[in-house]
């Protein structure tokens, strides 16, 4: 969406004039855009005053156009600066300038390698403004309606005009290289070094001055770059082969898709699967193949961030600039008002009984109607046995209520079923034993076979880190998570550890490490409930807190012992006690059933421990 493009010379006026930022604050009430709060209006006064000087040469010629806070299509992300022209060969050119005004900046330490700590965030870290303008190039490369533009074309670099020399190395750290080879970064002395970069691409006016309105309001698809990239990625990759029944919902699923482009409709899809039954993958696997083999703007979209960055990661083997590239074919639900009506050809949605009729932030109305309106083929994974929190309230029932309300084909009138279980080596027996145990409903399986999945209960929780640390060596696949019960003291700064039983002693997942599941780094943390939904290990372990105990014979909750530091589950201020007890027993499922060929299980209730003992002695 362009908020603001002029001339550099109308540019320079508005700046002289002190009207810049008046301009570009009504341009984005007019848009119905957020923005324009206090501080980003002194920014706006100051880095662009920056900017005119920077353009006040003769070796950038005045009608070359600029374009301000350009608004990503189908993104809330906002391009600081841009300059558009040519170059001495007559081929269009965009430079893409991310403007900081810190003084200040310092390592966060050298596992990460996208974020700084600056003196204007000093209490967490931010992305570097250097992958930050990479990650704007890949957007507007991979997605932008503008087919002429190629990766030579987009020219991003970062201006950080109050920062002196003393912070140059810190800035240009050699764990930034990625970025920085990519996105020059130009300090508070380089202002000549800074208008040779733009020299470089921009000698003369874009050959028909549509150039912007192109990369706007043309066609989003992605480029064959994309497509070749994601095709590499996924070939071989055995994380996502397809098995069984999985195939067969993708032939169903990428037959709607061709009925959606014959008939012109809205066509909805629900696939339904509990734990295991290769919901994920299958999701994957629609996703690649919609951008690679159709050529479709398609997108897999999911509440829980972990999914997603562990899916990116996956596919692209850890290279950090594929990574980037995936960057919109992964999106949160948040994304999706910024979305115009079928501006996706495809939306994934994994893990749709997460998501929320209005969550805290969410620009739009209602998460699952934004859904269905933004995406001409909308394919929804669901598990009602998964949804975790208050806040969790979308089903089946719901999802089909909408699709006819909002005119779409639903495709069938009952849910396609994955049934087969690839995860707990394959038991169905174990997922319908953790039913009964957990009193979620009555099976008939009140045993557990503990030759067909590795099923352990342990009297402290440091013998089962151990026990797991030994298969851990094999193929850092195994992990430890526990229930809401701790509190976060390490990120709130109250202490140096947030889970403490005895002598037993260990943090929650680390603040920013998004990866949790596949950073080998992770073992030693103890993974949430946000952080492993959606994934899954050779052997997991699982710490159940004093939120779940044996009580007089049965299984009971108790939401007064969730953490007082947990703000989104919402089970503890949950008024419904009927809700709350299926929520905390909902999350412990999701736990347990995260691995492939073992779960060990600490509880803190030692009659909750007994009882599980002789569950599976008997």
């Amino acid at each position: 969406m362009i908020i603001y493009e002029d001339t550099i010379q109308q540019f320079a006026d508005d700046v002289i004039l002190n009207r810049i930022s008046d301009r570009l604050y009504d341009s984005l009430r007019d848009h119905h855009l957020s923005g324009g709060s206090e501080s980003e209006i002194n920014s706006w006064n100051n880095s662009l005053q920056f900017m005119k000087n920077v353009l006040d040469t003769p070796q950038i010629p005045k009608d070359c156009n600029v374009a301000i806070e350009y608004n990503i299509p189908q993104t809330s992300k906002r391009v600081d600066f841009m300059i558009l022209g040519k170059d001495d060969n007559d081929i269009d050119h965009v430079v893409i300038i991310e403007l900081k005004q810190w003084a200040k900046v310092e390592k966060v330490n050298d596992t990460f390698r996208h974020s700084v700590m600056s003196d204007l965030r000093s209490h967490e870290p931010v992305a570097h403004p250097s992958y930050q303008a990479y990650t704007y190039k890949s957007l507007i490369r991979n997605y932008g309606g503008a087919e002429d533009l190629d990766e030579s074309s987009l020219n991003p670099c970062a201006y950080l005009h109050n920062m002196s020399e003393d912070y140059r190395p810190v800035i240009e750290d050699d764990i930034y290289s990625d970025w920085t080879k990519e996105a020059p970064v130009f300090l508070k002395s380089d202002v000549l070094k800074l208008r040779e970069f733009i020299h470089q691409y921009i000698t003369a006016k874009s050959s028909d001055d549509q150039l912007l309105y192109k990369i706007d309001y043309g066609k989003i698809k992605p480029t064959k770059c994309l497509q070749d990239s994601i095709d590499s990625m996924l070939c071989g990759n055995k994380e996502f082969e397809m098995i069984d029944e999985q195939a067969v919902a993708y032939d169903f699923i990428m037959n709607a898709i061709k009925s959606a482009a014959s008939d012109l409709k809205k066509h909805v899809i629900i696939i339904q699967g509990g734990p295991g039954t290769g919901k994920s993958v299958l999701a994957v696997n629609v996703l690649a193949d919609s951008i690679t083999k159709l050529g479709y703007n398609a997108s897999y979209i999911t509440k829980n961030s972990a999914p997603r960055n562990c899916y990116q990661s996956l596919l692209a083997k850890g290279d950090a600039k594929k990574i980037v590239d995936l960057k919109l074919a992964f999106r949160s639900p948040h994304s999706l008002p910024f979305v115009p009506d079928n501006g996706i050809d495809v939306g994934i949605y994994d893990e749709a009984h997460r998501m929320q009729k209005k969550p805290y932030m969410y620009k739009g109305e209602d998460m699952l109607k934004d859904a269905i309106r933004a995406s001409r083929v909308s394919v929804f994974f669901v598990d009602e046995d998964q949804r975790i929190t208050a806040n969790d309230c979308y089903n089946i029932d719901t999802i089909k209520q909408y699709a006819m309300e909002m005119g779409a084909v639903l495709e069938t009138r009952e849910p396609f079923v994955l049934q087969s279980q690839f995860r707990c080596n394959g038991s169905d027996g174990y997922i319908a034993f953790l039913d009964d145990v957990l009193e979620l409903r009555e099976t008939a399986n009140k045993t557990l076979d503990l030759k067909d999945f590795d099923f352990r209960i342990f009297d402290t929780p440091a013998l089962m880190k151990e026990a797991l640390r030994v298969f851990n060596e094999e193929r850092n696949k195994s992990r430890m998570c526990a229930g809401y019960c701790y509190d976060w003291n390490v990120k709130n700064k109250r202490g140096e550890w947030d889970i403490m039983i005895e002598d037993f002693h260990a943090k929650w997942n680390l603040e920013n490490d998004n990866i949790f599941a596949i950073n080998p780094d992770s073992f030693e943390q103890i993974g949430c409930i946000h952080t492993v939904q959606g994934m899954e290990f050779d052997y997991v372990g699982v710490i159940i807190g004093k939120d779940l105990r044996y009580i007089n014979g049965h299984v009971c909750t108790d939401k007064t012992a969730i953490s007082k530091d947990d703000h989104t589950s919402r089970i503890r201020q949950c008024k419904d006690n009927a809700l709350a007890e299926r929520l905390i027993k909902n999350t412990y499922k999701v736990l347990l059933t995260r691995g492939q060929k073992g779960c060990f299980v600490y509880c803190e209730d030692e009659a909750l421990r007994v009882y599980l003992k002789k569950r599976i002695s008997e």
